[in-house]
């Protein structure tokens, strides 16, 4: 059974981003501090990945991330090229974004939320290493990133790549899913857990206040206030974590809703930066201002509205990368088998048939989970099948 309660993060994470890039509102940033909870999210199904099928994990988690990106690739690479980028062996960086890939003027802003596969993809690449210290070294493994981010902030570090800046800004939040996965954070007492929120967002808050950027205090140019901020945000959200969130699907159009966007996570986020930059020059055009509560409300919904018709068009890649049946909206109730047929096969956990609770096919975040991050065991020869539907 999916835990609806990280549906329902990974939901409100991806609207936050949205509604961010549409608004600018650096006061978002502060309230829920989406990227973080995404790579917090990633962290701990990657955690649940590799202790199912080990190394091999890694290949079917970028498996099931590049093809949305290629088909994005396949639109904008050939216009940006018409439109004055000069073509160099760099372009394959499209296919594979080790590195930032190669991008025009106007390119470069519309597919400025490529950085967050960038790092998606570094940090999957050094999971199997992580999750092996972490579980030898929880706390200074833990620690380690948000140290180096110290070193880099105070000068220590002068100077440090692009790869160490951002393993010191995310990977943070990336471990912490994978405590959330081995069930630490669960067990960590209120005497510890409270006093612990506290002092890191406390200290986050201290530094964002003292070290506002040019954009006010918007968390994106405040690293360290931003890693700490939200470190003690992850931990509330995940460690005091309900088992679930049986209510979101109480209203069918809400349930639905959230599915369909959890299932198309990918393919909303790669697509609503090149809406949200075209639509710019209405404000101009119309008289909008960014600070007119209407036209942004307006700029949201055409952003939205855009993104839902684009995610009809090429979301099912998402199904395909996951080998699930390509599907235009997911989230429908599947046929009843007819009569007569074959026994159904019966699932691991209580007596539904397999893959058809909530109308989906079962994948890793489908597994029961007695208590939100405590990890769950699976047979291993049913892991492979199990990760293969794994978001």
């Amino acid at each position: 059974m999916r835990n609806r309660y990280l549906d329902l993060l990974r939901f409100l994470a991806i609207v936050r981003v949205v509604v961010y890039h549409v608004t600018g509102w650096a006061s978002l940033t502060l309230i829920f501090p989406a990227m973080s909870v995404m790579f917090a999210l990633a962290g701990s199904l990657m955690a649940a990945s590799l202790t199912r099928t080990g190394a091999p994990a890694v290949g079917r988690r970028l498996r099931r991330l590049l093809p949305s990106l290629w088909v994005v690739a396949l639109v904008f690479v050939p216009a940006m090229l018409l439109t004055g980028l000069t073509p160099t062996w760099r372009i394959v960086l499209w296919l594979f974004p080790i590195a930032d890939p190669p991008a025009n003027g106007w390119g470069a802003l519309a597919l400025s939320v490529i950085w967050y596969l960038r790092d998606y993809l570094w940090f999957v690449l050094a999971s199997p290493v992580a999750l092996w210290l972490f579980r030898r070294a929880p706390l200074p493994t833990l620690l380690a990133p948000y140290l180096l981010l110290v070193a880099i902030e105070v000068g220590v570090l002068a100077d440090p790549s692009l790869a160490v800046r951002e393993f010191g800004l995310y990977f943070g939040a990336w471990l912490l899913g994978f405590a959330h996965h081995d069930g630490l954070l669960r067990r960590i007492g209120n005497r510890v857990f409270v006093p612990l929120v506290v002092v890191v967002g406390g200290l986050g808050l201290a530094w964002i206040l003292a070290n506002h950027g040019p954009r006010g205090y918007d968390l994106n140019d405040i690293p360290l206030g931003n890693a700490l901020w939200s470190a003690a945000f992850i931990l509330v959200a995940l460690g005091r974590a309900p088992s679930g969130a049986a209510w979101v699907d109480r209203n069918a159009a809400f349930g639905r809703t959230v599915t369909v966007l959890n299932r198309r996570a990918l393919t909303v986020y790669l697509w609503h930066m090149p809406f949200v930059v075209a639509l710019t020059p209405l404000v101009d055009v119309v008289g909008w201002s960014h600070q007119d509560p209407v036209g942004l409300a307006i700029r949201v919904v055409l952003v939205f509205a855009l993104v839902a018709v684009v995610t009809v068009l090429v979301g099912w890649v998402e199904d395909v990368a996951a080998r699930r049946p390509p599907e235009l909206l997911p989230g429908g109730r599947r046929p009843a088998p007819a009569t007569g047929t074959a026994e159904v096969p019966r699932s691991r956990v209580g007596n539904e048939p397999a893959g058809t609770r909530d109308g989906r096919r079962g994948h890793a975040d489908d597994l029961p989970q007695a208590r939100a991050g405590d990890e769950v065991g699976v047979r291993a020869g049913a892991g492979r099948r199990a990760d293969d539907e794994a978001r």
